[in-house]
């Protein structure tokens, strides 16, 4: 199986308790409040590429990434393995603007709209919050429905 690396990043507001999450507007998870990250670019690490996706997608600059998690994606009839290294920011400069692929949005910490994210976001997300390190994995029949599931926390990624 082909496997393919990307990165998420959840930028959070820790005195306010709010999440700063990004409604995709185009490509893959198009019409889903996620994130922001995306894939590599040669010869980039892999928190290099989450901070400059972060600031091509939000504006917002990360000072420093905290690893949250890393999850695996399969989707049913792709031959392709998503290794997802997801981050929060805690420290960062710069205020959240629209771009051509994301429009952010902060939301309470009681008050993520799980039910227009993608579905995996439920179960590892409170994780995150908690910060709690996890790993998971997700098995997809398109892009709405679970069919397969492991998620644990761990002491290290």
């Amino acid at each position: 199986m082909l496997k393919k690396v990307l990165t998420l990043v959840l930028v959070r507001d820790v005195a306010q308790q709010r999440v700063l999450l990004g409604m995709k507007k185009r490509g893959f998870g198009a019409g889903k409040w996620n994130g922001f990250g995306g894939k590599l670019e040669p010869g980039e690490t892999v928190e290099e590429a989450a901070k400059r996706e972060l600031l091509e997608e939000s504006c917002v600059h990360a000072e420093e990434l905290l690893p949250a998690g890393r999850i695996e994606f399969e989707f049913q009839g792709d031959p392709c393995l998503l290794d997802v290294h997801v981050f929060t920011v805690e420290k960062y400069k710069g205020n959240p603007h629209e771009t051509e692929e994301m429009r952010p949005l902060w939301y309470e910490e009681g008050e993520i709209p799980f039910d227009k994210m993608w579905a995996d976001d439920r179960f590892w997300f409170p994780l995150m919050l908690e910060k709690k390190l996890f790993k998971a994995r997700f098995l997809f029949k398109g892009h709405e429905t679970i069919l397969d599931q492991s998620l644990q926390v761990v002491d290290a990624l």
